[in-house]
């Protein structure tokens, strides 16, 4: 399998050129363009890699399908998803022009901008530092690092500049969706993007979705019901406004962010991390996802 995985690396790291690294945000250009990394965890205990799999990075979207574990965790199923809705929205992840044109008048789903913050202010605690810390420490958890902090240079460039997330919070508000204190919930967004992992992270968490909420120790996390709805909003929206071409072409659930992760999930199988900070005009990373096809088909991981 490592032998495979990096010839796979090696293959699709020319794929980097064609796109760019994220620049909108302060840091995240500084990202090495051609670096491309893979980690695998299957269930049996077994781990495979190749290419930059230890390079840290900041999580940035892929943070949103944790935020949500928690949330349906600390106010259940119902709640949040009559904030926010579980449809694909067809347009960019910081698109806000469908809040106030939809008659649905919320989030089309929790995986676009305004959908995460509208979650990240559903997370329960005496403040936003509480707040955060809880969300923190699931992560740990989960991906079973306790080394996870936030990157706070990262962190001051996404508040820096995230005027058009501010701009989603305080329209939410104004429509009751986020019912607490704005700032705290875009707090908690800006945090929850910048912090850093490496592809071995993200391997970790996309395993503990294909072992449907259990940590390596057997310990249920989150109920096989919560799992089940990651996992399907992955599907259906976890690749921004490219999640029904990546479907077609890969066929498993995964979440991008703009740092280059994505994280993907093979149920029942293996969880797989990767890293590649060359982005396609969607916001993915465009080598990881060759690499991934490519995967998907050698070893006929598509779910469908």
């Amino acid at each position: 399998m490592n032998d495979l995985l990096r010839n796979l690396v090696k293959k699709n790291q020319v794929k980097a050129k064609l796109g760019e690294v994220a620049n909108y945000i302060p840091e995240l250009d500084k990202a090495k363009k051609d670096a491309l990394g893979i980690c695998i965890y299957d269930i049996d205990g077994n781990e495979y890699f190749a290419g930059d799999c230890e390079e840290k990075f900041t999580v940035q979207s892929i943070s949103k399908i944790v935020t949500l574990m928690l949330a349906i965790l600390d106010n259940g199923e119902e709640y949040v998803f009559n904030k926010v809705g579980m449809e694909p929205t067809g347009d960019p992840f910081n698109s806000i022009k469908k809040l106030e044109t939809s008659s649905r008048k919320k989030p089309y789903n929790p995986l676009i901008n305004a959908g995460a913050i509208a979650v990240s202010s559903m997370i329960k605690g005496k403040d936003a530092r509480e707040k955060f810390g809880r969300l923190l420490e699931f992560f740990r958890k989960i991906s079973e690092d306790n080394t996870l902090d936030v990157n706070y240079k990262i962190y001051c460039g996404e508040s820096e500049t995230g005027n058009r997330n501010r701009a989603m919070g305080y329209f939410l508000k104004s429509q009751g969706i986020i019912e607490g204190n704005v700032e705290d919930a875009l707090n908690i967004y800006f945090k929850q993007c910048s912090i850093e992992v490496t592809a071995k992270t993200l391997a970790r968490i996309g395993l503990f979705l294909a072992k449907n909420g259990k940590t390596s120790t057997g310990e249920q996390i989150i109920t096989p019901r919560i799992a089940t709805i990651i996992k399907t909003l992955m599907v259906t929206c976890g690749m921004y406004d490219s999640s029904g071409e990546f479907a077609v072409r890969v066929g498993i659930p995964s979440k991008s962010g703009v740092g280059g992760g994505i994280v993907s999930v093979v149920p029942g199988k293996m969880g797989i991390g990767i890293f590649g900070p060359s982005l396609d005009k969607k916001g993915n990373s465009i080598a990881g996802v060759y690499l991934l096809e490519e995967l998907s088909e050698e070893l006929n991981l598509t779910i469908f």
